[in-house]
């Protein structure tokens, strides 16, 4: 079974009280496929770093990020981004859909790179979460809300053992924040996967889950 290990990581820039206070930096923890933990983490303490540690993006941190027995600062960009292509997914805070495209094409790029789902099943996702009348606009004229929501749509196309989300709901309201929630759980279960979401307070829909305070 798969495993991320983070060995006493700590961003460059965190100072002591921070490190010091927290359950996770200079800390070790194991996160197995098929866990789902709940990162709680107020502004600025590093909630965002720590997804992009994880993820590959950044490498600005003392310590190491393992999958399994593979520290992934010694990979090079090419091979750690063929290496998530089949077991890493994410939504990024910041979405980073393409504004002058279509919802259709912006959730089609994910899936055709790495196809894990059937095109229909990207219609069946959008009446989920009730967006989908927006499938051939451009994001740009969807709101907000709408964006995050088919940012959460386009990361469950690829296949994945494990799911980062950096506050994919801070848009929603109660309702379809449980929508979407209802359908993480779904897709991370077909593929017995992890997910690991950081948010900044706990949500009553994850409160079943195992809470770590950043």
């Amino acid at each position: 079974m798969m495993q991320i290990q983070l060995r006493k990581i700590t961003p460059d820039y965190i100072e002591q009280k921070k490190r010091s206070d927290s359950q996770i930096w200079e800390q070790t923890i194991a996160i197995n496929k098929g866990e789902h933990l709940h990162i709680v983490a107020p502004s600025g303490s590093g909630k965002t770093s720590l997804i992009h540690f994880i993820y590959g993006l950044r490498k600005d941190y003392s310590g190491s990020v393992f999958y399994d027995d593979m520290d992934i600062k010694k990979l090079s960009t090419e091979d750690f981004s063929t290496f998530r292509q089949n077991k890493i997914s994410i939504i990024f805070q910041d979405l980073r859909l393409f504004e002058n495209q279509t919802v259709q094409e912006n959730i089609e790029i994910k899936r055709i790179l790495n196809p894990y789902h059937q095109p229909e099943r990207i219609i069946e996702m959008l009446k989920k979460l009730g967006v989908e009348n927006k499938l051939n606009q451009l994001v740009k004229t969807c709101s907000y809300g709408e964006q995050q929501r088919i940012a959460i749509i386009r990361s469950l196309m690829q296949p994945f053992d494990f799911l980062l989300l950096d506050e994919p709901y801070s848009h929603l309201d109660e309702l379809n924040r449980k929508k979407a929630m209802d359908l993480i759980y779904e897709e991370c279960e077909k593929r017995g996967a992890a997910m690991i979401f950081a948010d900044l307070k706990p949500l009553d829909f994850f409160k079943d889950e195992k809470i770590i305070y950043l």
